[in-house]
């Protein structure tokens, strides 16, 4: 009779759960990774499919496929809506998986900071299906504008409001300029696309608040120089289909955009909740778990939490960023813990590598800050590229990517600038039933 092995169920297929079952590809274990989709998506990179240089198939790589050589592993569709502790068992809204050990690497989502209302007019960007969305309210507003005979209609429609003053509201903001003032330059012809109005916002005094000082001044003037306008210490007070209200102290402004994105903060999964409450763990203020320096719940050492749900102090005191190379750490070291326990060995505290964050502004300009050695402008973003390449989980995105990118940079366009949903947004169907369009003879 073959021995039982141990079960490891893994939630979530990200960076953190991904890195987590290659780990342990060669333990005596099995595994099951349970995601709600059937793909592991590039996050750094899911911008550039909302802005067209990219196709979602580029940067997504479905599970199975990942893991289809790994003997031990295998993946289930399915969304998990709570845990039974006492019978360790994960509970999915269609039955039931149990473990032996569990990892649970669920991710986060964006925060609108209580104002969740206005997620349908400042769409947020964490998705394939966030981003083709946000592509299509961008290309929308700009064949809207085209048909505009109104100058001011025309005016909000070619606005962009971008809330968040982060890597990815940076790098959002760049690639729309880019967009505008050269892509778009020749294909219209009742607009002018540079004309189009960039504004980004964020409610802090400096652009990249986790980057040193110089660097976020870097970015900004970079920002600056493809003419996008940076707002700082401005609050965001209201959020609606024909724009967006920023407040200074006590003076309010309301900025007419017809197109708002949302990049100002993450919050965990909601599936930190139930864990906490299954577990009596602690929660943060983003609804992260605070995790022990093995990275298991405090009395629950058969449960890791890594990634973007674990708050992790240990090391400096504060918690550690909610980027991709934590979560990669935090995988591998769960896994290699898990093997070692196998053994009846054990490991030393976890402990992140910080090898330093990189925010690329548009072609050719960067900024990297690597720890003692802090640099932008064309050093830097070769350096984004090889970067973001190496981290490609499979050859076929890390050459597609390649491949994509040098087109874009010979010939300044964007191959993937498709609207693949027909369906405008209401805010756009308004404008067609009352906007005045000029005359086709």
């Amino acid at each position: 009779m073959q021995e039982r092995r141990e079960h490891v169920v893994i939630i979530g297929g990200g960076f953190g759960g991904l890195y987590a079952a290659r780990q342990l590809k060669n333990a005596p274990v099995d595994i099951t990774l349970i995601d709600r989709r059937n793909h592991h998506l590039f996050q750094p990179l899911l911008y550039q499919v909302a802005t067209g240089a990219l196709s979602p198939a580029d940067i997504a790589t479905p599970l199975r496929g990942l893991l289809k050589n790994q003997a031990n592993a295998r993946v289930l569709l399915g969304e998990v809506v709570g845990f039974d502790l006492a019978n360790r068992q994960v509970i999915l809204s269609d039955g039931e998986v149990g473990y032996d050990t569990l990892i649970v690497a669920a991710g986060a989502g964006n925060n609108y900071f209580g104002k969740r209302e206005w997620a349908s007019s400042a769409p947020s960007l964490k998705t394939l299906e966030d981003a083709t969305t946000i592509r299509r309210r961008i290309l929308s507003a700009f064949e809207t504008a085209e048909r505009l005979d109104n100058p001011e209609a025309a005016r909000a429609w070619l606005t962009f409001a971008i809330v968040g003053g982060g890597p990815t509201g940076v790098e959002m903001a760049g690639a729309l300029a880019e967009i505008a003032h050269e892509t778009f330059k020749h294909e219209f012809r009742n607009i002018n696309t540079a004309d189009a109005r960039i504004v980004l916002v964020q409610s802090g005094e400096r652009l990249l608040p986790t980057y040193p000082p110089e660097l976020s001044a870097s970015a900004a003037a970079a920002l600056e120089r493809l003419g996008v306008e940076v707002v700082t210490g401005a609050r965001v007070t209201d959020v609606n289909a024909e724009g967006v209200t920023l407040s200074r102290g006590d003076v309010s402004e309301f900025l007419p955009a017809r197109t708002v994105l949302w990049t100002a903060g993450v919050k965990a999964s909601p599936l930190g909740k139930a864990l906490a409450r299954a577990t009596g763990a602690a929660l943060d203020r983003s609804g992260r778990i605070s995790v022990e320096p093995d990275l298991t719940l405090p009395g629950h050492p058969e449960i890791f939490v890594v990634g973007d749900m674990a708050t992790f102090t240990h090391q400096t005191g504060q918690p550690l960023p909610g980027v991709a190379q934590v979560a990669i750490q935090q995988g591998r070291y769960a896994g290699r813990l898990i093997a070692r326990r196998l053994r009846s060995k054990s490991l030393p505290p976890f402990r992140y590598w910080d090898k330093g964050n990189l925010a690329t502004i548009g072609r050719g300009a960067a900024v990297a800050d690597l720890g003692r050695l802090r640099f932008s402008g064309l050093i830097a973003w070769l350096l984004w590229v090889g970067i973001h390449l190496m981290y490609q989980v499979e050859l076929e995105n890390k050459v597609l990517v390649f491949v994509q990118w040098l087109w874009n940079a010979v010939t300044r366009g964007r191959s993937a600038l498709l609207i693949t949903n027909l369906e405008l947004p209401a805010s756009a169907r308004s404008s067609y039933d009352t906007g005045t369009w000029p005359q086709v003879s």
